[in-house]
């Protein structure tokens, strides 16, 4: 919903200008003077910067935690964006914030101190997230309120002493450490693509021979893919380090090419990869495989979209991964999720090439980056110390 701008009017009793915000009255002086509309305008600036708040006498304002939170979220929808669409990030800031929204709602900012935040930390133990998760959910809560001091919502000392609140230390907490993310076995992915749509089984192909992230095999356009070489150059419209300025490249091999090849037969511009084709194909196959004759009310009911059920023009990561979870589910093989692709093709990439080549594949900007995603080669060494060692 557009923000609605208070308007610069006439108070025709005292013959003042007069704007309101936020259902507070604030007058400029002389209606039709110079000063007074440069007042207007210099609150209306302040009042638009400080997420529709005016401060008060150059103090920060009084405000509640629930205030705040919703001051920051409107406020970080807009920054943590991409072609007007948020990004994850967004989404880890809410839940990063809903425990401080359940304890500390009511309670004015300027008591939320670092036994607030710790209290807060230990609700997330509690639900089971791993130590990084945690350490990261807190350093969000931390940038709001410094995001606060900025906007004159939280007085500096309030974020001076939440700062005093240390990270979680390995072995010193009974929050889990997170798992390893290994790369997974080929018999694993293999079972697993008969069972999903064939637009899934491209993705999943394309993901593990390219070491593409899952956000960035769902966008995949014709037109972002430049076709003049022996190798293929995929350049994704939005990817993760954009916002740094780096600049992402994928290489499609002459494997990924014919995996690749059906799914450009579209206009440019539009996605490979479409949820909307594949319920399309798999009623067709449905309707192709029916022993009965369909009813006219049936029938009826399947000519009428329905509006909670409608598919999307492409995938999302979420979706991708819920495709690759009915197919593990249906293939009745062990878990695994789309990011081990990532993992497999680094793994495989180091072992023949080495750690440089596996780095410029995975578009990491350090080695100790690609040391996480690829695997170093355990046999080989093992064998290496047998004959030498």
């Amino acid at each position: 919903m557009p923000t609605k701008i208070p308007a610069f009017r006439l108070h025709k009793p005292s013959g003042l200008a007069v704007a309101t915000f936020n259902g507070r009255d604030v007058y400029f002086g002389a209606f039709d003077s110079a000063e007074s509309r440069e007042k207007y305008e210099r609150a209306l600036v302040e009042w638009l910067s400080n997420s529709l708040r005016l401060p008060r006498d150059g103090h920060p304002t009084e405000m509640t935690v629930a205030e705040l939170l919703a001051a920051y979220l409107r406020y970080a929808k807009a920054y943590y964006a991409v072609d007007d669409q948020p990004t994850s990030e967004y989404g880890c800031i809410k839940s990063a914030i809903r425990p401080l929204r359940e304890l500390y709602s009511r309670v004015p900012v300027t008591q939320f101190g670092p036994l607030a935040l710790k209290v807060v930390r230990e609700r997330l133990i509690k639900r089971g997230l791993c130590r990084t998760n945690i350490n990261q959910s807190v350093h969000r809560i931390r940038r709001m309120f410094r995001w606060g001091v900025e906007n004159e919502f939280v007085a500096p000392a309030v974020l001076q002493a939440l700062q005093a609140v240390a990270p979680l230390r390995r072995g010193r907490t009974t929050a889990p450490e997170s798992k390893e993310i290994r790369a997974v076995p080929d018999n694993l992915v293999e079972a697993v693509l008969p069972c999903v749509a064939p637009q899934v089984a491209a993705m999943i192909q394309l993901q593990r021979l390219s070491g593409m992230r899952s956000g960035e095999v769902v966008i995949m356009r014709p037109c972002d893919i430049d076709r003049s070489s022996d190798v293929w150059i995929y350049t994704p419209r939005v990817h993760k380090t954009m916002l740094q300025g780096h600049k992402r490249d994928i290489f499609i091999g002459p494997i990924a090419q014919r995996i690749l090849e059906p799914w450009l037969n579209r206009p440019a511009s539009c996605y490979c990869f479409s949820p909307l084709e594949a319920e399309a194909a798999r009623s067709r196959d449905r309707r192709r495989a029916r022993r009965s004759p369909m009813t006219p009310s049936h029938a009826k009911r399947h000519a009428k979209p329905h509006p909670q059920r409608a598919k999307r023009e492409r995938y999302d990561r979420d979706s991708y991964r819920r495709a690759i979870e009915y197919g593990i589910k249906k293939a009745g093989v062990a878990h695994w999720h789309p990011h081990q692709l990532r993992h497999t093709c680094g793994t495989r990439i180091r072992g023949r090439y080495g750690l440089d080549a596996a780095q410029v594949v995975l578009g990491h900007r350090t080695a100790a980056v690609t040391e996480i995603y690829a695997e170093a080669d355990r046999e080989k060494a093992l064998a290496a110390m047998a004959a030498s060692g």
